[in-house]
């Protein structure tokens, strides 16, 4: 089956959030979020090594919603449910339909981590994948100095299988890393 006719949830509640996909308009929230959490998120993150203007997350933001459209990557917003406050981003990456597999990624607005909203989030699309989507594998990778993204895998029950020593370079290129690998599988 192609992957665009695969029918996917645009929306998942869980008790404190609701993941959405990301829309036109969405990019000003991210964008707050990330000059609010980038001095916590640069260790890790990519996209933030250089300060992201307000449009370049809105054109991110609609590339996000595009391939949500096309089954390629399925990015969800968090929000809290009370407020509709934007919390955080996960989703679904590296999806490979025939398997059926595919790798979470997660990050949050760090002025509200800690209190288990990242973790709610990824247990929610961790049931989603498995029992909608009729995923057979879902991975999540995390470099060996990120403790705080790691303890989201390990909370939630994922296995480490496995260590990949000198696998990657630091987001700003400046030492080797550590990529640890938890999954979770069908039996």
């Amino acid at each position: 089956m192609n992957p665009i006719l695969k029918d996917v949830r645009t929306e998942i509640e869980t008790e404190r959030l609701v993941l959405k996909m990301p829309v036109p308009g969405d990019g000003a929230a991210v964008n707050r979020a990330i000059q609010d959490s980038r001095e916590q998120l640069q260790p890790w993150l990519g996209f933030v090594q250089q300060v992201p203007t307000p449009e370049d997350t809105e054109v991110n933001t609609r590339e996000a919603h595009a391939k949500f459209l096309t089954r390629e990557n399925l990015r969800y917003l968090i929000f809290l449910r009370d407020t509709e406050e934007f919390v955080g981003s996960t989703g679904f990456h590296n999806i490979n339909w025939e398997i059926p597999k595919l790798e979470i990624g997660y990050w949050i607005d760090t002025s509200i981590s800690g209190k288990g909203y990242m973790s709610e989030a990824v247990a929610a699309l961790t049931n989603y994948a498995f029992k909608e989507l009729e995923c057979v594998r879902v991975e999540i990778r995390c470099e060996s100095g990120n403790l705080r993204s790691r303890s989201i895998p390990e909370r939630l029950g994922y296995d480490l299988e496995g260590i990949l020593r000198n696998d990657d370079l630091s987001v700003d290129g400046q030492r080797l890393t550590d990529t640890y690998i938890y999954a979770k599988v069908t039996q």
